[in-house]
């Protein structure tokens, strides 16, 4: 039986996990795993720290960790984008698991926008925030039980640098929708001091802080490459 959406933080924090398989093209191991506590069960993305491939640009064994993060920035703002995520000590060692999308085949940003631009313009403002080095089409689903959008994959973000490459630049130089602004006023960073740097977090909180100022998407960058490759 598949958990009811209230109860999955407990079923990802208590239930046996059984490895399926590795998740193709993923640049890191990538399992989906079932996971199961007392007749309920629930499908789960798996990242083990150990299989991590080394990045020159940020610290190593911590992308786990940045993909926890997300999920409670996201949860923080009141967004609901980011799939439920913690870290469990799985299979192959401490990693983060998460909810498994149950997503419509074949959708991704590109198909998606304009019916979900609403969505997409917290999407373009949650990515700003947490730095995303890489933000591919394909990371954004349609949830089929919802119909909400969700968005995955975020083991590159919370650089301290200015790293965002994206596909959404379609809201650039748009003015910041009020409920956008208003979430970001409310934002404090300080909660995540157990999963980021603290200078990762200051620089966070810079970032927030710019954005409510400006009042507006920012344009792509001209500087350095602002898409990320492969776009989908």
């Amino acid at each position: 039986m598949r958990a009811p959406l209230g109860d999955v933080m407990g079923l990802l924090e208590r239930g046996d996990i059984e490895l399926l398989g590795l998740l193709p093209r993923a640049s890191n191991y990538t399992f989906a795993v079932k996971v199961a506590h007392q007749g309920v069960e629930t499908l789960a993305v798996y990242k083990p720290r150990d299989g991590e491939t080394p990045l020159w640009d940020f610290a190593e064994g911590t992308l786990y960790r940045r993909e926890i993060a997300a999920y409670e920035v996201s949860r923080a703002l009141g967004w609901d984008l980011v799939p439920p995520t913690i870290a469990r000590d799985g299979p192959y060692g401490v990693g983060s698991l998460q909810l498994f999308v149950d997503a419509e085949p074949g959708e991704h940003y590109l198909s998606l926008l304009p019916a979900h631009a609403d969505a997409f313009r917290r999407v373009a403002a949650f990515d700003v925030i947490v730095n995303n080095a890489d933000r591919k089409s394909g990371h954004c689903m349609l949830e089929r039980e919802d119909g909400a959008i969700r968005v995955v994959d975020h083991g590159v973000c919370f650089h301290e640098e200015v790293k965002l490459r994206t596909v959404i630049w379609d809201f650039a130089g748009e003015p910041l929708p009020l409920d956008v602004v208003a979430a970001l006023r409310g934002f404090d960073p300080a909660s995540l001091d157990s999963l980021l740097s603290p200078s990762e977090i200051d620089a966070m909180a810079v970032r927030a802080r710019d954005l409510i100022e400006r009042g507006i998407f920012p344009d792509p960058p001209e500087d350095r490459r602002a898409y990320p490759w492969p776009p989908i």
